[in-house]
């Protein structure tokens, strides 16, 4: 065989082996989008869900609804609709105007990553909404990547009849990332028009001294009353959209949309305890005290000093953790002194002089000013300030100490007659 014949012998194989990998090819990705098309096709049939066309395309959407005798946990479904119209009001400090219960959006995401940031895209968007039926929950899913502008699409007109967005760390992340992905694909974001109310900064008020994390989940047990089964982990949703684009896990991706189901039913059970407290912070008889101490703190920075007081001797007169107790009889002298209520200051700092605790010192520091400069007993003053320095030595108390003595040692004058 000659040279030639050499060389059209290689082409003819190299011809058959691309034929052979072509094919194989074809084969593997007819194999994926069969797997994809089965993925699709189960998770449907597991959620429910249908196909919607908007003017952007395509997207799979499930819709649920709560009838009004539901319950979840505590909360009756049926009462969420009479709510009041300026529920928001005092928790949003003002932020949120009046709006009806109907005018409520609640929304939350599930999302690629957990960082944010323009690489991180949002493949489940779900909006509550309380309605006279009871509570609707309409849930927006991206089967890949390239129906998120109708998804989008389908998000602006959805909260077109909202005047309120309610959420749950939404300022910080589902917000922001949304925004990021409308300006992405040449949309206008329609969060402009809604009050936003962040449930997460008032929650923090509320339970961040009684409970140990004030994740929604966390706030869903011990708040609500409600105890999830089987949930999805969320460092796990990730990966199980991931493993869906890849034709794999329908049933795990289900779960995702029970999880994001749970977390907006509760958003909205929550506005039903949380925003209430700010509206009406008079201790109740099942109040814990650790709510009151937080409530109080919050009419505190409010200037709402006669309020705060009241929450504050409750909590302690309930009882309080030591270093609790000790801060909060701490702000309760401290505003009675700003009300020029010396005699109850002086019993506060007094009770406070008298066991261990943080404050101690500064108690007896404040009991010996007081005797010092307003009822210029030098002696009084003096055993206070004693106690201070021996407590927790420093140029200041010391320098006060001599002062005090020197004053002491000085004789009085008679009255002249």
């Amino acid at each position: 065989m000659d040279l030639q014949e050499q060389l059209a012998e290689l082409r003819k194989r190299m011809a058959l082996a691309s034929e052979r990998a072509e094919a194989q090819t074809r084969q593997q990705a007819a194999h994926a989008l069969a797997q994809r098309a089965e993925a699709v096709s189960q998770l449907t049939s597991l959620t429910g869900g249908r196909e919607v066309a908007t003017a952007k395309g395509a997207h799979l959407e499930v819709e649920r609804l709560w009838q009004p005798q539901a319950r979840h946990g505590r909360i009756g479904i049926g009462a969420l609709f009479e709510l009041p119209a300026d529920l928001y009001h005092a928790v949003s400090e003002g932020g949120a105007q009046a709006a009806g219960p109907g005018e409520w959006a609640f929304l939350d995401t599930e999302t690629t990553g957990l960082a944010g940031g323009s690489g991180t895209c949002a493949f489940l968007v779900g909006v509550g909404r309380i309605t006279p039926g009871g509570f609707r929950l309409r849930q927006f899913f991206l089967r890949d990547f390239g129906e998120e502008p109708s998804v989008l699409e389908a998000l602006s007109e959805e909260l077109a009849g909202a005047r309120t967005l309610v959420t749950y760390n939404g300022r910080a992340f589902d917000v922001p990332l949304l925004e990021t992905r409308y300006r992405m694909n040449r949309a206008r974001p329609p969060f402009g028009s809604l009050d936003h109310v962040d449930l997460l900064y008032g929650a923090r008020r509320v339970w961040r001294l009684r409970l140990e994390s004030c994740r929604l989940q966390q706030l869903e047990r011990e708040i609500i009353g409600f105890e999830r089964e089987g949930d999805i982990p969320g460092e796990q949703i990730p990966t199980a959209y991931f493993d869906f684009l890849r034709g794999q896990g329908a049933p795990w991706l289900a779960q995702v949309f029970e999880h994001n189901a749970l977390d907006i039913v509760t958003l909205a059970c929550l506005s039903a305890v949380l925003p209430q407290r700010f509206r009406s912070p008079a201790p109740g008889a099942q109040d814990h005290p650790e709510e009151l101490v937080a409530l109080g703190r919050w009419l505190r920075g409010g200037s709402r000093v006669e309020e705060a007081l009241a929450l504050f001797r409750e909590a302690a007169g309930r009882g309080l953790r030591d270093e609790l107790m000790a801060r909060t009889l701490w702000d309760v002298a401290s505003l009675e002194r700003r009300q020029k209520r010396w005699d109850a200051a002086v019993a506060v700092w007094s009770e406070l002089a008298a066991f261990s605790n943080p404050f101690q010192a500064a108690a007896l520091t404040e009991l010996a000013k007081h005797y010092e400069h307003r009822e210029k007993n030098a002696v009084m003053a003096l055993e206070w300030a004693s106690q201070a320095h021996a407590l927790r030595p420093d140029e200041g108390s010391r320098k006060r100490v001599e002062r005090l003595r020197r004053r002491a040692r000085e004789p009085k004058m008679g009255r002249l007659l």
